[in-house]
């Protein structure tokens, strides 16, 4: 493994963690904030939650679950080669969808919608909540009682009302400043996964189609390899080559002006980094094509009648299952209804968001089906 960047987050001087703990043993404090999350409820939660295809749509399509470990994969790699920090990158990776609502996005626009009078709902505030207070695992302490570096890479967006009440990871976003090159690194992995692997499982629904994708150029160079190289591919082989030698692409590119940007601009210390631009980029060439592949997703694929449809019945459920608590608390589990006694509307929150997809549907059915009971 490389030496570390002088830029380079280091465990031993991590700004803490809100509740003091003996050091580790045999693992850094990064590490350890990997297992705990990895070890965590929420984080197993993710397997069967939506990331565009509802989970018994198919079972090869990505979850929360798979996607978060996609994520990871690239950002170490991504960090071995610019001398980052891997663990704090892979810890930040795992739980960056920590708070996600059942049904993917649109879960988390109806349940903010919903929240709209008390508080709104974001999920990467939910995920810091998750870790903070949510998770109940230790005698000492609730949430998982995380780094300060790993809880500030979580929380990626922030309003400016939420981050006034977010305590020490919300500074940053009252004063303009950035977080550590692991947590830019953290965010741009996420999408360079969620945008080409969107590309396969859209392929594989069949609700896109290759020769749509051959208007987009991202895609269309690559294919246009493949094809040269492997005349008469077809199939599942053809789309994989493509679809890996995008991410190459993309990694690479981002790995190479992340170094020019760090070098450009003289970065020596962490401190440094916060008083900087964004350093970690694509260049423009490559941020515009990926752009152009995300519109196509927008319009194509997310906005896809058979999707919507989905989106439809998800939204429902969602604002059914709100209304029912919200007019009679004593229908929620015990738990949250002892939560409910001091914030009603946030404990429900807090129990719709942590549902999968399948217990969503289930609960539904519960409540308003009287075959089901």
């Amino acid at each position: 493994m490389p030496e570390l960047a002088s830029y380079a987050a280091r465990p031993e001087h991590s700004r803490g963690r809100r509740h003091a703990e003996d050091a580790p043993v045999g693992r850094s404090e990064f590490q350890r904030d990997r297992d705990r999350i990895i070890h965590s409820a929420a984080f197993r939660r993710l397997e069967y939650k939506t990331q565009v295809f509802v989970n018994h749509e198919g079972d090869l399509f990505r979850t929360r679950l798979t996607h978060s470990l996609e994520v990871a994969q690239i950002g170490r790699s991504v960090a071995r080669s610019l001398r980052l920090n891997e663990d704090l990158t892979e810890a930040i990776a795992l739980a960056h969808d920590l708070g996600h609502t059942p049904f993917g996005h649109a879960g988390q626009d109806a349940l903010n919608t919903c929240m709209s009078q008390y508080g709104g709902f974001e999920h990467n505030l939910q995920s810091l909540r998750i870790v903070d207070l949510l998770e109940q695992r230790y005698a000492l302490f609730d949430g998982l009682n995380l780094c300060f570096e790993t809880r500030e890479g979580i929380l990626k967006h922030c309003s400016r009302k939420n981050a006034e009440t977010a305590g020490d990871v919300g500074e940053r976003f009252l004063n303009g400043n950035q977080p550590s090159l692991e947590a830019q690194l953290a965010n741009l992995a996420d999408e360079i996964a969620y945008n080409n692997h969107d590309v396969d499982d859209g392929l594989r629904s069949g609700l896109i189609t290759i020769d749509e994708l051959r208007e987009v150029r991202l895609f269309a160079r690559h294919l246009g390899e493949v094809e040269t190289g492997f005349p008469g591919l077809k199939d599942r082989r053809l789309i994989h080559e493509t679809v890996r030698r995008m991410i190459n692409t993309l990694v690479i590119d981002l790995t190479r002006q992340s170094a020019d940007n760090i070098r450009q601009a003289g970065i020596k210390t962490i401190e440094a980094i916060r008083a900087a631009p964004p350093l970690i980029t694509f260049s423009n060439v490559i941020r515009e094509e990926n752009q152009e592949l995300k519109q196509f997703l927008r319009k194509n694929l997310y906005q896809h009648y058979q999707v919507l449809r989905m989106t439809n019945k998800a939204e429902r459920v969602i604002q059914s299952l709100f209304t029912a608590f919200g007019d009679e608390a004593r229908l929620l589990p015990a738990e949250y209804q002892a939560r409910a006694r001091g914030d009603k509307y946030r404990a429900i929150a807090d129990y719709i968001a942590g549902m999968t997809d399948r217990y969503a549907i289930k609960e539904y059915r519960r409540l308003f089906s009287v075959e089901d009971v």
